[in-house]
């Protein structure tokens, strides 16, 4: 395999040299092409199929059906198939995401959203394969449960089970930032079905998201706590940022991309004008962004783990303080590739090239050897340097459990998003529509 890998990657730079012309897209395709060899083989070793989230030590994580990340891998094969062609990806992508099924009926957490349209919403939208409708419609009935009618929101995360963290914050009915994500299924569902109660829902939620999860200067917090009986905002906080004013950077990203989808299938003003203001809230106000666009886990993880005493955040019971600001410079790819993925949209809705231009340097960041993993290493994933939750990996750090956390690693879910940003910049650059 490394052989006919090194052979590809070799014909690919001939062609460039020959043409004179460096095609970023196909570049990137066949990169990926070569790492997810390795993934796939990785994946389906002893003839079980596994869902790889990340590689560290040395080794692929594998995780559970159940596991909020556990689409993006299905996701990323059928996106494969549609910037290739190749059935062979579409086969793959098929298996992979007829593992998930069991997910249309869980109802514990929020995240089915993701899980369920990354993977059955490709499959249906690319092969209108026989039963993914299904599964669609019955995960929207299932997270519709988590709806709580008072506030208005879908509630994230449950409080009630001592064995997890999130019952020990003291919250309510919390919502992140990142549930924006899951208005999607609920927004198609009720296209496909005629039914207007989920887009009612999404709406709803969507409202309440602009009504209390921002600041005046249109970055976001991380959670916000309802009482879920009256509908009042109990309090703002993080659970993976530096602290609970800080702008932790793949929430902003969640933000953007967010309510870019909540116009494309409402035609809502009020929707993509936020998206507007965040996008040039972060891209345009000085020192948020590195120069090359790919972020700092945390905007504000600098000035904040100088003063870890004086706030109040996730990891409070830390015993060395210190051990935070050794994680100050560290980046997130995943936020970058979300971003990128959202401005491509955000540009054809609006035809503003300031979002397409920012869109494309992203890109050409993340192709390079700093962000994207040398072929044949980082256990397959495409891109290195994303942090998954740093605060609740510090916490595992200090009680020994130091194989727990996701500091500075490749995450399925930065592949997923910039294959998908790749599949939309090929799209606007021929003046089509990149959502198809």
């Amino acid at each position: 395999m490394k052989l006919k890998l090194g052979i590809l990657l070799i014909i690919t730079a001939i062609s460039v040299q020959c043409t004179g012309k460096y095609d970023i897209i196909q570049e990137n395709i066949e990169h990926a092409k070569a790492q997810l060899a390795y993934l796939i083989e990785a994946s389906e070793a002893d003839d079980t199929l596994r869902i790889p989230s990340t590689y560290k030590f040395g080794e692929i994580e594998f995780v559970p059906t159940d596991d909020w990340v556990s689409g993006f891998f299905a996701g990323t094969l059928w996106y494969m198939y549609e910037l290739t062609g190749d059935e062979y990806y579409a086969e793959k992508a098929q298996k992979h995401t007829e593992i998930l099924h069991d997910i249309q009926f869980l109802k514990w957490h929020h995240d089915v959203g993701f899980m369920v349209y990354d993977s059955y919403g490709n499959g249906l939208r690319l092969k209108n394969i026989e039963g993914y409708d299904t599964v669609l419609v019955n995960t929207a009935k299932s997270l519709a449960t988590r709806f709580r009618p008072a506030a208005g929101i879908i509630q994230s995360w449950n409080t009630d089970n001592p064995a997890q963290w999130q019952a020990h914050r003291g919250w309510d009915c919390p919502v992140i930032i990142d549930n924006m994500m899951n208005l999607e299924l609920f927004f198609k569902v009720s296209e496909m079905t005629g039914d207007p109660l989920y887009r009612e829902i999404a709406m709803s939620h969507a409202d309440k998201t602009l009504e209390n999860h921002y600041r005046d200067d249109f970055s976001t917090y991380h959670v916000v706590d309802y009482n879920d009986e009256t509908g009042e905002v109990r309090g703002r906080y993080t659970a993976q940022g530096i602290a609970d004013e800080s702008r932790w950077a793949r929430g902003q990203a969640w933000s953007i991309y967010g309510f870019t989808v909540a116009y494309r299938y409402t035609a809502e003003e009020r929707y993509l004008k936020r998206a507007e203001e965040v996008a040039k809230y972060l891209f345009e106000t000085e020192d948020n962004m590195p120069e090359d666009l790919v972020p700092l886990w945390d905007f504000d993880v600098v000035e904040f783990s100088n003063a870890l005493p004086e706030n109040e955040f996730l990891y409070n019971n830390i015993n060395d303080k210190n051990l935070v600001k050794a994680y100050t410079e560290i980046r997130d790819v995943s936020s970058a590739a979300i971003n990128a993925s959202a401005l491509y949209e955000l540009y054809w809705h609006t035809k503003n090239e300031f979002y397409k231009e920012k869109a494309d340097k992203i890109i050409e960041s993340l192709s390079t050897d700093a962000y994207r993993a040398k072929v044949g290493e980082n256990g397959g994933f495409l891109f290195m340097h994303s942090v998954g939750s740093l605060p609740h990996s510090l916490l595992n750090i200090e009680a020994g459990r130091t194989t727990s956390h996701n500091i500075d690693v490749p995450l399925n879910y930065a592949d997923y998003y910039f294959l998908e940003a790749l599949l939309r910049k090929g799209r606007v650059e021929k003046d089509e529509n990149p959502i198809k």
